[in-house]
């Protein structure tokens, strides 16, 4: 065991204290693999799970890969298979199906890589504040101020025979060409490594949503003169949670709603329409200076 690189790395993460059961998620990638790797250096009890989305012709073998590291590190293993619609959407069908069917204390193997990644993804979609911090809150992640090539380094010294899922290196997935193109060119634009950067923005943007959070927190985001007479941000605020939590009982998948979405529902607020669309098929009405949602037809 390289000893020296574990106990450097785990200075960095940020794991539950020593016997703690914990379920961490395996691909067999050097991030999941080192995920594990760093929680049995930590003395936690492991159960690896390993979620098969047949997408590929590899996806058996990577199973059986994802199997042999579990058992080299010393952790017990967990398989599932999930299927899902291949003919759209297939990046966040996966992934949502792969969340459905992982525990909801699941630990994942996402880096400073991954979360800077996911910043560009969701400034560019429209995500917002809370998209621009992307704070990943839904499960832990321990590794998040590890680098990808951390883990790449680590799997190598522990002599782990990793997975190379082939859908990493697909550009037709958004986050895939962000990763493989808009990184890389605006580290060569920037002459410098732009992931701490971009992560730093996120951090900024995460204290500043959390300031907003508790503002929008005391507004009814049902009540128009309310809305209506709160600053932008913190009206927007109070939509994106609101349309957020009302929405996730409807659905196995509920989605985030855009900035673009809030602006049409900020538009009902003050007049300019009766009612809109947003993400998902929902509709906004507003009725009496109270806003509804209708679930989709």
């Amino acid at each position: 065991m390289p000893k020296a690189l574990i106990a450097d790395l785990l200075t960095r993460c940020n794991f539950p204290e020593a016997g703690t059961e914990v379920a961490c998620g395996l691909s067999g990638g050097p991030d999941s693999s080192s995920l594990v790797a760093l929680a049995i250096a930590a003395d936690l009890k492991v159960e690896a799970w390993h979620i098969n989305h047949h997408l590929h012709p590899n996806a058996d073998d990577h199973e059986h890969k994802a199997e042999i590291i579990a058992d080299q590190l010393g952790a017990s293993f967990v398989g599932r298979d999930v299927y899902i619609d291949t003919r759209s959407n297939i990046e966040e069908q996966a992934r949502a199906a792969r969340y459905e069917a992982l525990p909801d204390d699941v630990m994942v193997g996402h880096t400073a890589d991954d979360r800077a990644e996911t910043i560009l993804f969701n400034i560019a979609r429209g995500g917002g504040l809370q998209g621009a911090a992307a704070t990943f809150s839904n499960v832990r992640r321990p590794i998040l101020n590890l680098r990808r090539h951390e883990t790449q380094q680590l799997c190598q010294a522990l002599k782990l025979d990793t997975v190379d899922d082939p859908m990493n290196a697909d550009d037709t997935f958004a986050r895939v060409a962000i990763r493989n193109n808009v990184i890389p060119a605006l580290a060569e634009a920037l002459n410098r490594d732009c992931v701490p950067l971009i992560n730093r923005h996120g951090d900024h943007m995460r204290d500043a949503q959390a300031v907003i959070a508790a503002q929008a927190a005391a507004l009814d985001p049902t009540n128009v003169k309310e809305l209506a007479a709160a600053p932008v941000a913190v009206a927007t605020e109070a939509l994106r949670q609101w349309l957020t939590n009302a929405t996730t009982p409807m659905t196995a998948n509920p989605t985030t709603p855009t900035t673009a979405c809030i602006d049409r529902v900020l538009d009902v607020v003050h007049g300019v329409h009766k009612a809109t669309e947003i993400t998902g098929g929902y509709r906004v009405t507003r009725t009496k200076g109270v806003l509804r949602i209708e679930p989709p037809a």
